[in-house]
């Protein structure tokens, strides 16, 4: 492995480790107050363009029977993503039934 290979899985590590705290504080506050719809989706979008990138990285991708735990984690993060959009939408509904005019 090449010394940015263990800087990527550093990031996606820390991300990953990040994500799922920031899902159950949300589901945990139950309401949309602090978060953000647009950062969510920008992170989400980075995470399908990271791994769309390594399907078009031919050095990845011929060595991917070493590497498949990058792409892994990348899924991994993108589902928990997808989850923190979902709770979202969740608490959404929550603060439009406690404050309609919003």
């Amino acid at each position: 492995m090449s010394p940015a290979d263990y800087f990527e899985i550093a990031m996606i590590l820390a991300f990953g480790i990040s994500w799922p705290i920031n899902l159950y504080k949300a589901w945990k506050a139950r309401t949309t107050r602090g978060t953000s719809i647009l950062f969510l989706s920008l992170i989400f979008l980075g995470y399908i363009a990271g791994i769309i990138s390594k399907f078009c990285n031919q050095d990845y991708m011929s060595n991917f029977g070493q590497r498949w735990y990058v792409l892994v984690v990348y899924f991994l993060n993108l589902i928990v993503v997808g989850a923190n959009i979902v709770v979202y939408f969740m608490n959404w509904k929550i603060d439009r039934n406690i404050n309609p005019k919003r």
